[in-house]
């Protein structure tokens, strides 16, 4: 799908089967969602650049997702997609500056992409340069992040508070090994973020060395204070992380210390058990000289043996604190 964004925020869809060979100039941004070949090449025809495809936005050397070729400036960043649902990922986006125009190609759609264009229409600013509206769009897409490490924060802390606070409510018994999947998924999403956030700050930092923002000041302060929010957000995402690894870390000890505790019951209950054990043991052989075994009052002796064989090993773990 190409959709064509004049300065106004207005809304036209381009097909290859238009007979249109000139952009109007007050296109300034040009969004390939999920493009085709016969999409790709008829953008191309239509600006004289290439478009990046999804084979090359996947490459990972700084050379091949940041470079001017051709008066043209090509960048590529990995976004992440899907946060609010169960399997966040990243998705590379390139974002293209050639003349007066943002091409951006993507395939997938970031929440951050939807919140730009649903006010893209109602700024109060007209963006009629590319450099204000890409600079604008990184904007969104921090402001999107910083909302995802938010959310990822509230979680983790109301996990927290189940995991610590509440203990003495009573819970399932595999309540912990559930918490455990949870905590991954704020891992993946964390780390997803952390990902994203190196990936844009790579491209603001060339972005702001590019010959197309160092021709206004205005945008290219804007880019360097979102550059700035970059960074702090990098080190907001450093400090979830390492509370994800603590909260880690002790629901894997809160599980050993409840699995100590089923073991220590065992092990008392047969320490309990082993004297009366013994003592019916002693007793139980048929060996033909047993003094006891022609007392009057042995079996009674023998049953109140093993009680106290039993209650005194008890009390002595209740009074040393085992229990």
């Amino acid at each position: 799908m190409i959709n064509a964004y004049s300065a106004n925020g207005s809304l036209k869809t381009l097909a290859p089967a238009d007979a249109l060979r000139q952009l109007s100039p007050d296109v300034v941004w040009i969004d390939l969602l999920e493009p085709t070949s016969r999409e790709d090449s008829y953008v191309e025809g239509l600006l004289g650049v290439p478009i990046p495809t999804r084979e090359d936005m996947k490459d990972i050397e700084p050379s091949s997702r940041l470079y001017i070729e051709g008066g043209s400036v090509f960048m590529t960043a990995s976004l992440v997609a899907g946060a609010d649902g169960p399997n966040p990922g990243l998705t590379d986006v390139a974002f293209i500056l050639t003349g007066n125009r943002l091409v951006t190609v993507r395939y997938a759609s970031p929440k951050s992409f939807r919140l730009f264009i649903d006010a893209f229409g109602r700024a109060n600013e007209t963006m009629d340069h590319a450099t204000t509206l890409l600079a604008r769009l990184l904007e969104t897409i921090a402001d999107r992040t910083a909302e995802i490490l938010e959310q990822a924060a509230d979680g983790i802390d109301k996990m927290s508070t189940d995991i610590f606070l509440n203990r003495g409510k009573r819970r399932p018994p595999q309540f912990l090994e559930g918490k455990l999947a949870e905590i991954a998924q704020f891992h993946r999403l964390v780390g997803k973020v952390r990902d994203s956030l190196n990936s844009l700050s790579r491209l603001l930092t060339f972005l702001s060395n590019t010959p197309s923002m160092c021709q206004s000041q205005t945008d290219d302060t804007l880019c360097r204070t979102v550059a700035h929010d970059i960074e702090t957000l990098s080190e907001h995402a450093t400090f979830v992380a390492g509370n994800i690894a603590f909260l880690l870390d002790a629901s894997l000890g809160l599980i050993n210390v409840e699995q100590n505790a089923i073991i220590k019951i065992f092990s008392i209950a047969s320490v309990v058990f082993l004297p009366p054990t013994l003592v019916a043991s002693i007793y139980g052989m048929n060996f033909q000289f047993m003094p006891e075994l022609g007392w009057q009052l042995g079996y009674p002796l023998a049953i109140l043996g093993m009680l106290l064989s039993a209650i005194i090993p008890f009390f002595f773990f209740r009074w040393k604190g085992w229990l």
